[in-house]
């Protein structure tokens, strides 16, 4: 007997019809809208949903060491607008996160707990080669990669003005944070534990500029 579906294990949905839902949530639509153009409950396309992204979330993990080429390291902060009388990095009530950025290649992100010195420079040593190029800007975190052995670490200043240096700049990371970030305000709002599966679809959509039949390989069998 033929599969129904051989992307979607054990399921009742046509491949035609997965595969026409698949299309629809590289668009981005609300499960709601998708629900009602697929003849699917809400329940049944967020489940889906849900799995897709689980699954691409594990596809960048396996992706995400740099062992070659240049990266640039940078860290942003998501959430609420900021709140009136807090000041400092990040201010208070949003969530920080770290990401990676290969010119020319893929991004890593990871939430984090703060952008500590700590933090971050546990995950640069734990995800990047020492023999890779580090671009960053002047945050204190990033003092001291050199000591460890990166000996190949540009910054640029955004203290003083200073954006671009000759082919030191942080300029792709910064255009990830921007895409991602206009990219997550049309959900107007989004579950904390949901938050990272969202962001690795801002990745997927960043870098190939759709989801195509690779998002249908990657969550074969789901």
């Amino acid at each position: 007997m033929t599969k129904k579906n051989r992307y979607y294990r054990r399921s009742r949905i046509a491949e035609w019809k997965f595969r026409h839902l698949i299309r629809l949530f590289a668009l981005d639509l609300p499960a709601t809208d998708v629900a009602h153009l697929t003849g699917l409950t809400t329940k049944t396309v967020n489940t889906i949903f849900l799995k897709i992204r689980q699954r691409l979330a594990q596809a960048c993990e396996r992706e995400s060491p740099f062992a070659a080429g240049e990266v640039e390291v940078d860290e942003c902060y998501f959430g609420a607008r900021r709140v009136r009388g807090k000041r400092g990095r990040g201010a208070a009530g949003k969530t920080p996160v770290f990401g990676l950025l290969k010119r020319s290649g893929k991004v890593y992100t990871e939430i984090v707990p703060d952008c500590s010195k700590v933090t971050l420079q546990a995950i640069i040593r734990g995800r990047i080669a020492p023999e890779v190029v580090i671009h960053s800007d002047g945050w204190r975190g990033y003092d001291g990669l050199v000591d460890v052995g990166y000996a190949k670490h540009f910054r640029v200043d955004h203290g003083v003005n200073e954006f671009v240096t000759g082919a030191h700049h942080i300029n792709g990371i910064e255009s990830f944070w921007s895409f991602a970030k206009r990219r997550l305000q049309k959900f107007n709002g989004i579950a904390a534990h949901t938050f990272y599966l969202h962001l690795i679809i801002s990745i997927s959509k960043s870098v190939s500029g759709a989801l195509t039949d690779a998002t249908l390989i990657s969550i074969k069998n789901c």
